[in-house]
């Protein structure tokens, strides 16, 4: 059975890696009411949610709160709870929270089409306008710690280079 998590007020989100440039896994964690969930996702997930976090935030005023920078350091364990499917974001104006929602990547049949799956685990917490804001900045900076881009292409390259698509 997949896990279900709902936290109506999340004292920490953020992302992180472990791993090296070009070996990372990321992770995204939640801390509240005592309990922590850690998902593994794609860069290009973690990437995406900032995106449309900015989008969310962009019609709303500023935020007044601010995390504590001790939030956004990821912490043991490691286990993730799944890996990273479909996200949901949207915005509470009654409670002033954004709604973030975690799915449970589902198995693809022989079409690529989803099986459906009402096992799957599943995350829903609401964080602060401060949290989303911040958690934007430091998955910005998480993001960008991996390898550099080709030039050319936009594909990261290795240390000792990569086979450009383009050049050849």
């Amino acid at each position: 059975m997949g896990v279900f998590y709902e936290f109506d007020d999340v004292d920490a989100f953020t992302v992180g890696t472990v791993g090296r440039p070009g070996e990372r896994t990321f992770y995204l964690q939640a801390r509240a009411e005592g309990q922590r969930v850690t998902v593994q996702c794609e860069k290009q997930q973690a990437a995406a949610i900032v995106q449309y976090l900015r989008r969310v935030l962009a019609d709303l005023p500023p935020p007044e709160d601010q995390p504590m920078p001790g939030a956004f350091e990821i912490r043991e364990p490691f286990e993730a709870a799944f890996v990273l499917g479909p996200v949901g974001l949207g915005y509470d104006g009654a409670s002033d929270r954004v709604l973030i929602q975690f799915e449970e990547v589902g198995e693809i049949d022989e079409e690529g089409q989803p099986i459906e799956d009402e096992n799957l685990g599943h995350i829903r917490m609401y964080v602060s306008r401060g949290q989303a804001a911040a958690f934007c900045e430091h998955a910005d900076q998480i993001v960008e710690a991996g390898r550099p881009s080709c030039q050319w292409c936009g594909f990261p390259m290795n240390p000792d280079g990569h086979d450009c698509p383009r050049m050849n």
